[in-house]
């Protein structure tokens, strides 16, 4: 029986460090855990045991800590990009790189009325911010986002006029509670990206279309959201959007005489809905 070797990937996973910038009365801290994968001229691994072209993915480990060093990591799409360049330069087999960032938020610490110099808080430590890059020799495709960014209004939200099946129970909503957490990924487009300032931009802009839009439903305000996005920003040229329904129940206080005009609700966790779109600029 001929068989081949269709595809094949290997790397590094979960590289984490926190990386320290001190200056004069202040530090900076970046909280990172990166993946690495490459993909090349490595067949003779599989096929005849010739581990001549395999760079140990130790290597790449170290790699993540020497670039660190060299760098003070003000963006992780830029930490990446150099760590595709350096993967590239030294790797003549390797045809593709992908890097993988997640960055894990830090605040400072208030010290009276100002924020301390280098003293922090992990408070928001679901959110995450995200960068994922492939790189080849002929460019590189750049795409962030966001993680685990929770949201919950009490107004502007409804859900109604939707189908009926016999095994349908919902009621309409015109009152409800409308919540969800923000995963999204955008695809950056152009030169002299300023990551840093656009990422921030982009999820306030997010923040406050959620906060604002007159929903009729999860998937009405998620078009809204990556709407606002690409007409906000024109190196964004493409945003997905996944978002699950997180519901809050309306707690039925009659047993008890007791009526419920939308003060009480139930949070669940299982099930949940989960809507997704990708919006591009035409």
């Amino acid at each position: 029986m001929a068989v081949n070797l269709a595809e094949n990937n290997y790397g590094e996973s979960r590289v984490r460090l926190l990386r320290v910038v001190r200056q004069e009365g202040r530090h900076d801290i970046k909280e990172l855990t990166v993946g690495i994968r490459f993909e090349g001229d490595f067949e003779a691994a599989h096929t005849k045991a010739d581990n001549k072209k395999i760079l140990p993915t130790d290597t790449m480990k170290n790699s993540v800590y020497a670039i660190a060093r060299q760098y003070p990591v003000e963006a992780v799409e830029d930490f990446a990009l150099h760590l595709i360049e350096h993967f590239l330069t030294y790797n003549d087999q390797v045809s593709r790189v992908r890097v993988e960032m997640t960055e894990s938020p830090w605040s400072r610490i208030p010290h009276g009325a100002k924020p301390h110099a280098f003293a922090f808080t992990a408070a928001a430590r679901q959110e995450k911010r995200l960068a994922t890059l492939i790189g080849t020799r002929d460019g590189t495709t750049i795409r962030a986002g966001i993680r685990g960014l929770d949201v919950l209004k009490t107004a502007k939200t409804a859900f109604d006029g939707f189908l009926r099946d016999p095994y349908t129970t919902l009621k309409a909503d015109r009152d409800g509670i409308l919540a969800t957490t923000i995963q999204a990924d955008w695809l950056y487009e152009g030169d002299e990206v300023e990551f840093s300032p656009l990422w921030h931009g982009a999820r306030q802009t997010l923040l406050e279309t959620f906060a604002e839009h007159d929903s009729k439903s999860l998937q009405h305000t998620l078009y809204a959201m990556g709407e606002a996005v690409l007409d906000t920003f024109d190196r964004i040229g493409e945003i997905h959007l996944s978002l699950p329904n997180k519901h809050f129940n309306l707690v039925d206080l009659a047993p008890f005489g007791m009526d419920n005009p939308g003060e009480v609700f139930l949070p669940t966790d299982e099930p949940y809905g989960l809507i997704e779109a990708t919006l591009r600029r035409e």
